[in-house]
């Protein structure tokens, strides 16, 4: 299997965030997501059960932590890891441009 993570994005950035599983196996799961302008809804929080590596690879996000008072501002290049169980959203992605993230799911070891 190949692919190219930036082929097949949309031409216009107003159109409404994609997210697209590029593989899936037993415990692990990669998925491109790609924003433009898209931000969680107000009181909303992800809260997954598996841990969650995320790189950004285009654009730019604030991505908040129900545990920590500042938002993280992310730039290409960013990546973090995010355990089991802990809450976060997106508060903001650029909209004049796509933000394309790489999410990594996988169970804990």
């Amino acid at each position: 299997m190949t692919g190219n993570l930036f082929a097949g994005l949309p031409d216009s950035p107003e159109l409404a965030e994609r997210l697209e599983n590029l593989l899936t196996h037993p415990g692990l799961r990669i998925d491109r997501i790609v924003s433009t302008g898209q931000a969680s809804p107000p009181g909303f929080w992800y809260e997954q059960s598996d841990s969650e590596w995320v790189l950004l690879l285009t654009g730019e996000a604030l991505l908040r932590f129900e545990d920590e008072t500042e938002a993280r501002r992310l730039h290409p290049g960013d990546w973090l890891h995010i355990g089991p169980q802990r809450r976060h959203r997106v508060d903001w992605t650029a909209a004049d441009a796509l933000t394309i993230w790489l999410a990594v799911h996988h169970a804990q070891s």
